[in-house]
């Protein structure tokens, strides 16, 4: 008996299988006019790409419900994109169909230049360039080849909804070069119905982050909890009110905040919980995997990100941001030119982001001063009072049976200044404490005594 999962995915492989029975039927009527074979009609492109040669067939209707069907109604793609889009699946699901592009030019003993592509180092099939893709649309037609460009536009549909595009320039090598690639999200839902959640990676350098704890869970300042307020409504309600009160033509897309103030006071947790509060995934940067020693590889690894979350409601979370927004200094050195020009292309990329980017750091001052004017929120988050602290312990500890008669948590809170991260140190460190002595409840001096270890950690005199 099959099951609903395996139903779907039988759905989903039929759409995909006539979509590149269709892509192999183009492309013997692309090879049959570049060799000007006598069997079928050539076609004839007359400057428009936009138009599929005439002895291909029609594009096949796609079962009702299959992600293909879905996405193609969703992007309005017309037939030269299915095929561009049929052509990039094509690696992975079935590689056989590009073996066309193998054949050699006996003049040269090489492949034909016109082709693009190139052979993976461990795929043994053929992988296909954006010259691949012009190639099938627009043979050798230069008006129509210049049309096709326009797929690749970054307010292209192909880039918009991150479904495929060209890897970036190497070397200076014409754009076409560039590798066509098929994001695994849509590859993912096009063979399972179901958005891929990246994973961290080398190829993509963030960490998705979620949480347990609720809005009662986070202690702020009334203040602050305003400031918080404001980016949660626009997570929630912005984009629509831009457009309802007519200033989507002068506001800049996205939102950009900056958390600062001294460590543990909740800035991780606030924009954890405003992703989860609005139902988008908040993923944060690991810095140790973008920033790098190397000219133009910061910008690469960041870039990465960017795309990838181009099209999508992800919170982009910057922690420890100081490291990779840092000052910019005045230009002694090639390397100092270098740092400068990171700053600046960060600058630019935050700006133009069209979602959500939160930057946290420890010390505003660190960051650079050309960030102030592009944050539409800059929250403090100051360390708690001695009323918040009291609201923190007892938020932390959820059975109150397991604290012994000896410990006053208003007089705790009173007289030791700790952070919440702090404190949840504490109370790990007192609950280990009481479990190695056998104790079934923590006592007044487990706790006196993570909070001497927390303040020397901190270089404080417990």
């Amino acid at each position: 008996m099959s099951t609903g999962a395996e139903v779907d995915i039988v759905l989903h492989a039929e759409a995909l299988r006539r979509e590149l029975d269709w892509l192999v039927a183009a492309l013997d009527a692309r090879f049959r006019q570049h060799f000007a074979q006598p069997a079928g009609a050539s076609p004839a492109t007359h400057g428009d790409a936009t138009e599929v040669a005439p002895d291909v067939p029609p594009p096949p209707a796609l079962p009702a419900g299959s992600a293909l069907s879905v996405i193609v109604t969703q992007h309005g793609l017309a037939a030269h994109e299915r095929l561009v889009l049929a052509l990039a699946l094509a690696p992975h699901l079935r590689p056989s169909a590009l073996d066309l592009f193998f054949v050699k030019n006996r003049d040269f003993d090489r492949g034909f230049t016109e082709f693009g592509g190139s052979r993976a180092q461990h795929h043994g099939g053929f992988l296909p360039s954006g010259e691949t893709a012009i190639f099938l649309l627009a043979g050798e037609d230069l008006a129509a080849r210049i049309a096709a460009l326009a797929l690749f536009d970054p307010d292209h549909a192909f880039a918009q909804a991150g479904l495929l595009q060209l890897d970036g320039e190497i070397g200076g090598e014409p754009q076409l070069s560039g590798a066509l690639r098929v994001s695994a999200e849509t590859l993912q839902r096009l063979q399972t119905g179901v958005w891929h959640k990246p994973d961290y990676n080398a190829q993509f350098p963030a960490r998705r982050i979620a949480t347990a704890l609720a809005w009662d869970d986070l202690v702020l300042a009334p203040d602050v909890m305003d400031e918080i307020e404001i980016v949660r409504t626009w997570l929630r309600d912005g984009p629509a009110l831009m457009e309802t009160w007519g200033l989507a033509r002068t506001v800049k897309p996205g939102y950009r905040c900056l958390f600062y103030g001294p460590p543990g006071t909740g800035k991780t947790l606030t924009a954890t919980l405003l992703g989860q509060d609005a139902g988008v995934d908040v993923y944060r940067i690991d810095l140790s995997m973008v920033v790098s020693k190397y000219i133009g590889e910061t910008e690469k690894n960041l870039a990465r990100v960017f795309d990838q979350a181009q099209s999508r409601r992800w919170v982009l979370f910057f922690d420890e941001a100081d490291a990779l927004f840092g000052k910019r200094s005045a230009t002694q050195s090639s390397n100092d030119r270098h740092a400068n020009q990171e700053v600046a292309y960060l600058l630019q990329r935050v700006e133009d982001f069209p979602g959500t980017v939160i930057l946290a750091t420890n010390l505003r001052g660190n960051l650079d001063e050309a960030f102030s004017r592009r944050f539409q929120s800059m929250i403090y988050f100051p360390m708690p009072d001695a009323t918040q602290r009291l609201r923190l312990w007892r938020s932390l500890i959820r059975e109150p049976g397991r604290l012994a008669a000896d410990i006053d948590l208003p007089e705790l809170a009173e007289r030791h200044e700790l952070s919440g991260g702090a404190m949840v140190n504490v109370l790990r460190f007192a609950a280990l404490q009481a479990h190695r002595e056998g104790a079934v409840q923590i006592g007044a001096g487990h706790l006196l005594h993570g909070i001497a270890r927390e303040l020397r950690k901190e270089g404080r005199t417990p």
